[in-house]
């Protein structure tokens, strides 16, 4: 959505240009559950990286004519900040250019490949830059993720297994998990796995804070078991090893 100045002037959207609207794709009972849980990705995310997308959650009303009739329908959105506003509000700069991963800033990097796997996502790539951002700040070019409705958390009726760049994720349905991240410095594997485990608390409580959203209180339950399988899994020894570190690639 495009807006003038002067439009905004009095509003709590001041400032802002563009904005990106989320709206349940399919008019079905779980629609609004999963734009919730698409908005739950964004909020978790804020908590891992400094460098993330802020969202607002708003309540749509719009009214569907057909022929001499009309339906009004009440529907759960978020609205997402413009990259170019996100990066004057961290000092960067949005970075337009090819850049291979392994180029790209490792810590912000793992932490996005921890975060894709928590959610179950496939449906991204930091080196085509699809529903990545890279961001030049504090002289390291920085991934930022968006758009995760094909997400195992999400998983709405229509998602299926990302194939980019014809690449066999190996899976066959978007709850199951899959490490996509590249290998980088076991230290720093450890360091960005005993974040997750320290943030487990917040996570959780953000999470939970979301639960009266919710038209379906087994959405919700769903989803939050989700998030506690990943933190089962980070915990374990031989999970970790086998479903992560074994997992990270190489090309």
């Amino acid at each position: 959505m495009k807006f003038k100045k002067s439009d905004l002037k009095e509003t709590i959207f001041k400032g802002e240009k563009r904005l990106k609207l989320v709206l349940p794709c399919i008019n079905q009972s779980d629609k609004n559950d999963n734009v919730i849980k698409e908005y739950i990705a964004y909020k978790i995310f804020e908590i891992i990286s400094p460098y993330y997308f802020k969202v607002r959650m708003v309540d749509i009303e719009f009214e569907e004519l057909k022929k001499n009739k009309s339906k009004i329908h009440l529907v759960k959105g978020f609205l997402i900040e413009d990259d170019e506003r996100l990066a004057k509000r961290i000092d960067g700069k949005v970075y337009d250019r090819s850049v291979h991963p392994l180029q790209q800033d490792d810590l912000t990097s793992v932490r996005n490949a921890f975060f894709q796997f928590m959610i179950g996502n496939t449906d991204f790539s930091q080196a085509y830059q699809h529903n990545v951002k890279l961001i030049f700040v504090e002289k390291k070019i920085t991934p930022v993720p968006y758009d995760f409705d094909l997400a195992g958390l999400v998983n709405c009726s229509y998602a299926i297994v990302s194939q980019i760049g014809d690449k066999d994720m190996g899976i066959e349905s978007v709850t199951q998990r899959k490490f996509r991240g590249f290998k980088r410095d076991m230290a720093l594997f450890e360091q960005v796995r005993n974040e997750f485990i320290e943030k487990k608390p917040e996570i959780m409580a953000t999470i939970d804070a979301c639960q009266s959203y919710f038209d379906n209180e087994k959405e919700f339950s769903v989803a939050r078991n989700y998030v506690l399988d990943f933190f089962e899994i980070i915990a374990n020894e031989r999970k970790y090893k086998n479903q992560i570190l074994d997992q990270a690639r190489l090309k």
